[in-house]
């Protein structure tokens, strides 16, 4: 079963790809069915520029809400993290612990 996270953001994929050691899993794009010699099969979709993609809490990067889905990137680095506050003023809200839950 598919999670989400308890944060994410959108971003457009052209932001993410400002990042110099950027490398994108495509294939893990969600899937689109798609007519191909007369019959349909599903493939993973072409990632453009002006797509919207999801960057969650723990600076991974999925082509939808679910966490554990459709992952684009996933090598969390200092740098990355670092990218991610600075340029694109990223910062996940801090958890608070349970008995402070309101």
């Amino acid at each position: 079963m598919a999670r989400i996270g308890k944060y994410c953001k959108s971003y457009k994929l052209s932001r993410l790809r400002q990042f110099p050691h950027w490398i994108e899993r495509a294939e893990n794009a969600r899937r689109i069915r798609k007519e191909v010699a007369g019959e349909t099969v599903e493939i993973a979709r072409e990632l453009k520029d002006d797509d919207y993609v999801y960057l969650h809490g723990d600076f991974t990067v999925t082509d939808g809400i679910f966490i554990d889905e459709n992952v684009l990137f996933s090598d969390v680095t200092p740098e990355w993290i670092e990218f991610c506050r600075h340029v694109l003023a990223q910062s996940p809200p801090e958890e608070k612990p349970e008995n402070e839950l309101k």
